[in-house]
């Protein structure tokens, strides 16, 4: 059984940690750049977004009885076969992914104008998530 009120509640925790992130994303990449603090603001915001997403996922998954995933494609693909997500969102949650491992792990040390690309090109991605999301739920 799904457990809607925890899903509901992660999608409220996207939802305050993108509002709370427009207030720390400069205009431009110089901007970003000039201030440490609002890179690591953003990166920890974005971070915990989608470590949110995940979660989400997760709890679909075992709500719907899809079997234990044996790692977070599988998690993405499950709910993918289910029809919970389109092949457009299954390809943009395996980006998350990659881009929280990025920012986690500081693989190559994180790029700061990927990260600045990724808050002014990609913060859409999570509504169509959570579009997706709740239309299941329906």
């Amino acid at each position: 059984m799904l457990d809607e009120e925890r899903i509901l509640s992660k999608i409220d925790e996207i939802n305050s940690y993108l509002e709370e992130m427009k207030d720390f994303i400069p205009k431009s990449f110089e901007d970003y750049m000039n201030s440490s603090e609002n890179r690591r603001v953003c990166e920890r915001l974005l971070q915990i977004s989608i470590e949110c997403v995940i979660d989400i996922c997760s709890l679909m998954v075992k709500g719907l009885k899809l079997g234990a995933p044996s790692d977070e494609d599988d998690l993405f693909q499950k709910l993918k076969r289910k029809k919970i997500v389109s092949s457009k969102t299954l390809g943009l949650l395996k980006g998350m992914k990659g881009f929280r491992n990025i920012l986690v792990h500081r693989y190559a040390e994180v790029d700061d104008e990927l990260v600045f690309q990724f808050l002014k090109s990609n913060l859409g991605d999570f509504s169509a998530f959570k579009k997706e999301i709740l239309n299941s739920l329906k």
